[in-house]
Order: C-alpha cells, then structure tokens, then sequence
C-alpha cells in the first residue's frame, strides 16, 4: 500500500502537467462583451462558452497546432490555429455576419421577388391577384414605379426607354421574344404562364454585369426548382380552356401548362371597334423538366409553343374601306439550365436557348413574311471565398439570324436581313465591408461581328445600412444595345447605341411595410436617326441620336396592417427628351409620360369566403404632333385614367370562381390622334382619336384544382 499512493500521486502529477489551458476574452468591434458564445478546439469535446465579461477559459489534454472555433449567432465564424501553448489569454473581436437577416443588401435600381429575397416588394402572387394584371406578368410589373402607362401597346416602357430596350431572361437566359403578337393598338400580353415562377427580378436601371443589350431594364424570371406535390389545374373561361399537370418521381418532376383561346363567342357577345374577318385564336403550351442529381446539382429544360391567327380591319380616316391586318405566327422557345457546386465553395452555372419566331403578316394587300432564329450559350462561374469576398465571372454568345421578305402588288417583291453574332465576357466581385456597408463592382466586355465594334461596359453600385431599416444604395453603369431588327434589316452600318445610368435609392422595410424612393438620371448617345417618314430601305441611317432622362420613383406597400389588406402605391415623375428616329428636332416621346401612378388593393373576406382587388392606374398626357400648329410633338392628349376590379370566390375547398373587369367606368381614354394626309378645303388636316378597341373589358372563369391532399387550389394564382 505504501508503495501505491507516491504512484498515484506521480500519476495525477504528470496528468495535471499534460493539461493545457486554453483563454481569452471575446468581443465585438466596439469593445462590448459577447455573452454565451460557442468556444472549442476543432475537432475536439474540449470547450466552454464566455462568462458575462464576455471572458473564457477551459482545459485540454490536446497538444501540438490545434484550431479554436469561436461562434455566435449573427457573427462571423472566428478561427485561429497555432501551436497549444500560445492559445492563452486571446483577444478574439467577431465581426458581424453580413449574411444576417438585417444585414444591408445591394438593391439600387432592383426590385426582388421570391422566397430568397430579403426584402420582398411584388411578391409571385401578386401576378396574378393584380386586377389590371389579367394574370399577365408584364401587366403586374406595370404596377411598379419606374414604368409608363402605354396602353395601346401593352409592353414595358422603362424610364424614358422604349419597350425594345429592355430584355426578358428565363432562369438567366434570354428570351428573344417575349412578348405575343397583336394588331396595332390592342395591347399585347407576355408568352408566360405564372405559374410556373418561384420569383421575379425587375431591375429599372444600374443592373449586374452579367446581363447587356438593354439600354433601360431588365426582367428575371425564375422558374420552381422543385415543386411540392402532384396536382391537376383545369380553366374554363370566357375566352377560352386551359389545364395544367404536375409529376413528381424520384428526383425528377415535370411540369406542363396549356390553353386554348378564342375570342370569337366574346366578340359576339361584347362586339369592339374592329371588323374581325378572324378573331384571335390561340393555342399556348409550356413545359419543365427538373432533375436533381445526388450532389444536389439541378438540370432545368424549359419549352414554350404558341400560335396565333387573326385578321381584321380597323377604321382609319386614311382608308375608306379601312386598314387591313391579318397575322399568323408561330413561337417556339426552349431554355434548358445546369447549376451544380463543386470544390471550395465553387458554382457552375450553364444553360442555352433557342428559338424560333415565324410570320406572316397581311398589311392592306401587301405580304411581310418574318424568320427569326436566335441563340444564347452561357457559362457562368461564381466563389465565395468568405463571407465578405464572392466573385463570378463568365462568358456567353447570342446568335441571330432575321429574314424578311416582303411581296407588293404594286412595285413586287424584296428580301432583307442581317446575321449577328455578339460575343461578351463579365466579371463582378461583392464586396462586404461591414454588415452595414456593401459594394458591387463588375464590367462587361462585348463583340457584335456585325457592327464589327467592341465595348466595354463598368458597373458599380454600393449600399450603406443607415439603420436597423434604413438604407442608402447609389450605382452607376454604362449600358450598350444593337440597333432594333427594323433598321438592322435595312442596313448595317451603324455603332450600338449607348447609355449611362446615376441612381441614388433610400428604402426603409419594417414589419409588414415598405417605403422607396430612387433617383435617376440616364443619358443616352449614339442613337440611331433616319430621315425617311418611316425606316425602310431607301432612309439614310446615322448614329447621331442623343438623349436623356430623369427623375424619381416612389413605391410604398403595407402588408396586413388593415386586416386581411395588401395594397401598394407607385409614383414616378418622368422628364425626358431625345433626338432620335426621323425627329426633326429634340422632344419627349410619344410614349413617355410625365406623371404615372398606380394603387393596388386586396381584401379577404373569410366569411364570404372571397378575395376582392382594386387596380387604378394614371397617366399625364402624352405628346403627339398636330399637323395644324406649328411645331413637332406639340400638342399633348388628355390623362390617362382606369379603375379595374377583381372578385374571386371559393366555391369550395379546390373550385373557385373568378370575375374581373378592367377600366369597370368605361373612362374614354385617348392614346393619340391619326390626322388625315391632306388637308380639307380650308386648308386643316382631319383627325381620328386613337382609343381602345373596346372601353371595359369582363372577364369570367371556372378553376378547378385536383389534388391528392384536397386543400390546394388556384387562389394563388388568381
């Protein structure tokens, strides 16, 4: 026993000697203590958390390099790695995770949508609750600020630019023709179905450089990566049919969505200004195929068919029997998209699309066939080396080929077109500095093979977190676009037109509300001139255009703060001028106007089991040239006003019915005048207002959702 106890003793000797201490304090960049923070040794059970002083200290019998882990909600990891003995009495500062919830985003000129984005101000549903919206994307985008009211025309007109300068892309890659065709005055609708998007980006200026060609906006649309479950969606509407199936199997899905519209029955019932020799038909289908691999990486193959066919005639005070148009177009559109992560924090992204727009146009006696087939290829990296450092780069190639032939029953037959192909490369880093301070900085290079020019474009934007939520953002960009197909097909010697954007954006998100206002300014070089009455093949063409724009934008929305009401408020202010196209001298567009607002309001009502909406849309007048003055753009039409009104009803748990009528008091609104040729016999030119085919517009249908829960129905997407 003797012997026993000095063993011992050495034993416990020689173990509290291979005991090490590990120490220090914990802080943030103010010096605050940081109470119950996680600390350990990697790898290890050895650990403890800091006291109220923010200090700690634990035992470990771990020797040689060893790491010690420092965390905390809403701070960055800290890691530190050295020899045992020299992990004593540290002074550890966290700095604060810039990917926290209230960590400040970069946002000037971009509105997000979608479950992922921090701030959400048009959420998916929105689409298709808007009652202007009629379920159209472009109609609900419309609601925003930065947009002008074109309602004869129906495509998106962004801050001074025409609906040309903007581009539409479907998971990152382009849409060449995004919008269905209409006669001239009827407002056009967009190809896409919303159902089949998780979110949207509409940026209104100072955009990423990862996407050009489009001198004023550009709008992202995200298609679902998974969908939930199996279901059947059938439509019975007024003007037409619609179904759409979703499978699920394993790690694959597939999603598809068709319709078939005729307006014929609703013409009879509800006749309009026009002759219709055909009304509208048209027959639309959509399809995605998902699948995700093991490694989590996703492949996306979207495919998009339409077809349309009408024919009618509309009065014009130039033609006594009328102006003849007739058009049957066909759309075919695939987009398919690979992502998939790998190494270090490394993302690849691919995809590609194509497609194909056929048609042939009657105009009075005279036939225009169109073919175009386009392309996109793109590749693209990203690395996130921390949280405060992530980088991507990539490149992409759009191919287009456009055909025109054009046969006259008087001077005979002609045949135009152009290739073009554009190479471009881009590159952009976001830089962290603090949770509350934030940087974008990219540059986009691009080829056009046919204008034979190369352009680089920066962009840069910076976000300054001003309080728990307040934000401040400014960006900067210089943007170029190829001139338009009408005078690409016509001639080819020209430099892209250009534009340079300066915004400054302040935004304040609070629960259940947010307030914005953004100021622009936007100048525009290079724009393409002719001096023929309309562009064509005997014009001359030059680059000499110029141009500008400015303003401000002001969106609020408040979310529930009235029980069960959403709405929000849009406000934009518009000065703008250019010299461009056959303009004789500088004047605001006819397109543009000074002043657009836009209210919307929804209301739930549980028990008559109903949701009730409230679109009113505004616009100031817009210029037009009065022959009969002197001066060009001088004279200007009355403002623009449309109330719209929207009912759903659940019929039951999976029926709903659903009633809307757009500009509901019949308000007669004017777009512009047509003046006659030549003047009457006192010497005065004769006009015609240009007004909507038909003042209101009703709409009525039946949706029918089958599920294998029971519960899901079509609301959402009313």
């Amino acid at each position: 026993m003797k012997h026993i106890l000095p063993l011992l003793l050495i034993i416990l000797h020689f173990s509290a000697i291979a005991q090490n201490t590990i120490s220090g304090k914990v802080t943030d960049k103010k010096g605050n203590p940081i109470i119950g923070a996680n600390i350990y040794l990697d790898g290890t059970y050895d650990g403890t958390s800091t006291s109220d002083t923010g200090e700690f200290s634990f035992t470990t019998s771990e020797k040689g390099t060893q790491t010690i882990v420092v965390s905390f909600i809403s701070f960055e990891t800290y890691t530190k790695t050295d020899i045992i003995s020299k992990l004593k009495n540290l002074k550890i500062i966290l700095r604060e995770d810039v990917n926290a919830l209230d960590a400040v985003t970069i946002n000037a000129g971009t509105f997000e949508t979608g479950a992922k984005a921090k701030v959400t101000v048009l959420k998916p549903l929105d689409v298709v609750t808007t009652a202007s919206a009629l379920g159209d994307v472009f109609g609900a985008i419309q609601t925003l600020p930065g947009t002008s009211t074109v309602g004869e025309d129906g495509r998106l007109f962004i801050r001074g630019g025409d609906a040309e300068e903007s581009q539409i892309f479907v998971d990152g890659i382009r849409v060449f023709t995004p919008y269905a065709p209409a006669a001239r005055n009827i407002p056009t609708r967009g190809r896409f179905s919303p159902f089949l998007f998780k979110g949207i980006s509409f940026s209104t200026g100072g955009y990423s450089a990862e996407y050009g060609q489009a001198l004023s906006g550009v709008l992202l649309l995200n298609t679902i990566d998974e969908p939930v479950e199996e279901k059947t969606d059938l439509s019975f509407m007024t003007l037409g049919l619609g179904v759409g199936n979703t499978q699920i199997w394993g790690k694959n899905s597939f999603s598809v969505n068709t319709s078939y519209i005729n307006l014929a029955p609703y013409q009879k019932a509800f006749p309009d200004r026009n002759t219709w020799k055909k009304p509208v038909q048209a027959l639309s289908g959509e399809m995605i195929y998902r699948h995700k691999f093991q490694n989590e990486s996703l492949l996306k193959v979207y495919g998009a068919f339409s077809y349309t066919n009408f024919d009618l005639i509309q009065d014009d005070i130039n033609f006594v029997d009328g102006f003849r148009f007739g058009l049957d177009n066909r759309n075919l559109y695939f987009n398919s998209s690979y992502k998939n992560k790998f190494g270090d924090n490394w993302k690849f992204e691919t995809g590609l699309s194509f497609t194909n727009d056929y048609s042939n146009i009657n105009i009075i006696d005279d036939l225009v066939t169109d073919n175009e087939n386009s392309m996109h290829f793109k590749l693209k990296l990203k690395k996130q080396f921390s949280n405060r450092f992530k980088i991507s780069f990539g490149s992409e190639y759009f191919i287009t080929k456009f055909d025109e032939t054009y046969t006259s029953n008087t001077v005979g037959k002609f045949d135009y077109g152009f290739n073009n192909n554009i190479f471009a490369s881009f590159a952009e880093t976001d830089i962290f500095f603090s949770k509350n301070l934030a940087t974008k900085i990219g540059v986009r290079a691009e080829h056009s093979e046919l204008l034979n020019e190369f352009t680089i474009s920066p962009r840069a934007s910076i976000s300054f977190k001003s309080s728990k939520s307040s934000q401040f953002s400014l960006a900067y960009g210089q943007f170029y676009q190829n001139p338009k197909n009408e005078y690409l097909k016509f001639n080819q010697d020209f430099k892209a037109e250009n534009t340079s954007h300066l915004i400054a954006n302040f935004q304040s998100v609070k629960q259940g509300q947010i307030f914005r206002i953004e100021g622009y300014y936007k100048n525009y070089k290079d724009l393409v001139k002719f001096d023929t009455q309309i562009a064509n093949f005997n014009a001359n063409y030059n680059n000499n255009g110029s141009g500008f724009a400015k303003g401000f934008d002001i969106f609020w929305r408040q979310n529930r703060k009235i029980k069960n009401t959403d709405y929000w408020v849009s406000y934009s202010f518009l000065e703008t001028e250019r010299d461009y196209r056959n303009y004789p001298t500088t004047a605001r567009p006819s397109f543009a106007s000074k002043h657009n607002l836009s209210v919307v309001a929804k209301h739930w009502i549980e028990d008559w089991k109903s949701q009730f909406g409230m679109s009113y849309n505004f616009a100031s007048g817009r210029n037009y040239t009065n022959p009969n003055e002197p001066g060009f753009l001088n004279n200007q039409t009355k403002n623009y006003n449309s109330v719209s009104l929207n009912w759903a009803y659940l019929i039951s748990q999976q029926k709903i019915l659903y009633f809307s009528v757009n500009n509901v008091f019949g308000t007669q609104n004017v777009f512009g005048y047509n003046y006659k040729n030549t003047p009457n016999m006192n010497g005065n030119f004769e006009r015609q207002a240009i007004i909507p085919n038909t003042d209101s517009f009703f709409f009525v249908g039946l949706f029918w959702t089958i599920s294998d829960n029971k519960k899901d129905n079509q609301l959402n997407n009313l």
